[in-house]
């Protein structure tokens, strides 16, 4: 699935996400600007280093619309949300909080994960055996500096793989 990136203008909150599937079919969604990688491109960092296959992206991928997903995931019904749908919101949670603190503390990313998880009910993706730092910290600022040199009115392609269910 490729996901397009745009870059509104520079007065704009939101950004925008389209994705379109190998199918040629699309779903979209708007991106706040939160001056760092946003949300949903962290996702793609997560979704593309780790083994899950039901993360946000990979149910997008599979023909779930981009919003039904997003509010289903965030629902305060977490029964009917899949284990590793919430942990890999878990984890991008977890990402995210190293991203504003500008530097990368293990404990600090595994307990803002583990507790993400705890509050919704659902057990914590086991990452040992997994660099953290190196596979999903340093991903992610790559990406961010990509996204930062992005122009307004310009969009960012990423090519992402679900891994088959």
């Amino acid at each position: 699935m490729l996901l397009i990136a745009e870059k509104r203008s520079s007065s704009d909150k939101y950004d925008f996400l389209r994705f379109v599937r190998n199918n040629g079919s699309t779903s979209a969604a708007q991106m706040p600007r939160q001056g760092i990688l946003p949300h949903d491109l962290i996702h793609f960092v997560v979704e593309s280093a780790l083994p899950l296959r039901h993360g946000f992206l990979s149910q997008v991928a599979r023909g779930a619309d981009a919003e039904y997903v997003v509010r289903q995931v965030h629902s305060y019904d977490q029964a009917t949300v899949d284990i590793e749908a919430a942990q890999v919101e878990a984890i991008v949670e977890g990402l995210q909080t190293q991203l504003w603190a500008g530097d990368f503390d293990n404990e600090t990313f595994m307990a803002a994960a583990e507790a993400a998880c705890a509050a919704r009910g659902k057990p914590a993706y086991d990452l040992s055996g997994i660099d953290v730092r190196t596979s999903l910290y340093e991903r992610a600022l790559a990406l961010f500096r990509q996204w930062q040199e992005t122009p307004f009115h310009k969009s960012l392609s990423l090519d992402f793989h679900p891994r088959p269910v």
